[in-house]
């Protein structure tokens, strides 16, 4: 059984190319869904499930749901 880590992210929705990537010792998450109706989230969830290489199921959003500078729980 995996562990779940807490890894904090910075997202930056309406982005034209979509990744995860790393600035200096942050993590970035470039999506281009807006912030709107909580669309940026979601898509955020997905990329990160990639980047990790777990089900989207897996990843959850612990704090930060209104704000660019989020918390996501990985695995579990």
């Amino acid at each position: 059984m995996a562990l779940a880590h807490t890894v904090a992210v910075t997202v930056k929705p309406g982005s034209k190319k979509p990744g995860v990537t790393t600035e200096g010792d942050a993590l970035v998450v470039r999506v281009r869904a807006r912030a709107i109706e909580g669309a940026a989230n979601e898509e955020c969830v997905r990329a990160l499930a990639a980047h990790y290489g777990v089900a989207p199921s897996k990843v959850q959003l612990i704090r930060g749901s209104r704000g660019r500078r989020k918390a996501f729980r990985i695995g579990g």
